[in-house]
């Protein structure tokens, strides 16, 4: 039968296999019970792409604009009114910071997936090719990871931010934002692809591929490639969480994303003139940037230890 597997060397005949559909829920609990702390960072990651993508969702009907002023509601505590309290122009804190995480989601995912595809496309040629391309490409590298990261992204943020076009929801400070980072965290990230793709370009498969007349760039992307994804995924999850501390640390000194957009780093700084009056200006911003740190990097490391072949018999 189509359904059934058999296992050549037991000779054993298995029952029907399961449906995809109901081996996802036995894969979450069997994810869930040996990395329990990786599972409760999955499920805040989770709700912080719900919060970003529909924000209405979980705010009050009369908090749902983040950026209305009120005066005379200004600098006041928690409540049942204002969950979060407010800030010095009477804005619910609580609306702002979960409308605040649809900016870090679109920062922190945006960076991920230009850092992985120039640090996949810089490692994988350089290590494939090796001797003094690869040498010579890794001085470049090596000149790259040597500037001054902050002096870099502010460089090119204040560069690049009055002559970048709005792409859809993404703003010129924002665009700016993703590729100054991207390029900052690439250099570092290619270093990580291209010890792997070292090792894999001396592999027999692709010796033998080589042999059958193969062009380098169809096993670069048939061969070496595919076999990166699990060093992707790990890296991506723990990257997230690094770019959303690195925005929300630029948005506090002044040169992340600009008012009226809400972000986590610009209350940070918001809060900073009103400490002794509101803590809660603070406080709340930086839990919730503390939590979503802390969660991508459970998140990383739990699916380090799974999907590394080395780690797997660890725990």
């Amino acid at each position: 039968m189509a359904t059934q597997t058999q296992t050549l060397d037991q000779g054993i005949l298995l029952g029907p296999e399961l449906p995809f559909w109901r081996r996802i829920p036995r894969s979450m609990w069997k994810f869930t019970r040996r990395y329990p702390l990786g599972a409760v960072g999955a499920v805040f990651v989770v709700l912080l792409v719900a919060m970003a993508a529909v924000p209405a969702l979980f705010t009050p009907m009369e908090a749902q604009d983040a950026l209305q002023q009120n005066l005379g509601d200004r600098l006041l505590g928690p409540s049942w009114t204002h969950w979060f309290g407010t800030d010095e122009l009477g804005r619910d804190l609580y609306a702002r910071i979960i409308y605040g995480a649809r900016t870090s989601i679109i920062i922190g995912f945006g960076v991920v997936v230009v850092t992985q595809v120039l640090a996949i496309l810089f490692g994988t040629i350089s290590g494939y090719y090796g001797g003094w391309f690869d040498s010579f490409f890794q001085r470049i590298i090596d000149i790259g990871i040597a500037v001054p990261g902050l002096v870099f992204i502010i460089l090119v943020v204040q560069t690049l931010s009055p002559r970048m076009p709005q792409v859809l929801f993404l703003k010129p400070d924002m665009m700016a934002l993703i590729l100054s980072l991207s390029l900052l965290i690439a250099a570092s990230s290619s270093r990580t692809i291209r010890g792997v793709a070292l090792s894999l370009s001396t592999e027999q498969y692709v010796e033998g591929a080589r042999s059958l007349g193969a062009h380098d760039i169809r096993i670069m992307w048939r061969h070496i490639v595919p076999n990166l994804f699990s060093i992707v995924i790990v890296s991506a999850s723990i990257l997230v969480g690094s770019a959303v501390l690195i925005e929300s640390a630029l948005s506090f000194l002044g040169y992340g994303v600009q008012p009226p957009t809400p972000s986590w780093g610009r209350m940070l700084n918001d809060a900073r003139t009103q400490l002794t009056r509101a803590p809660h200006m603070a406080i709340f911003p930086g839990l919730v940037i503390f939590v979503t740190v802390y969660s991508f990097n459970m998140l990383g490391d739990a699916l380090r230890d799974k999907l590394d072949p080395r780690l797997r018999g660890a725990n």
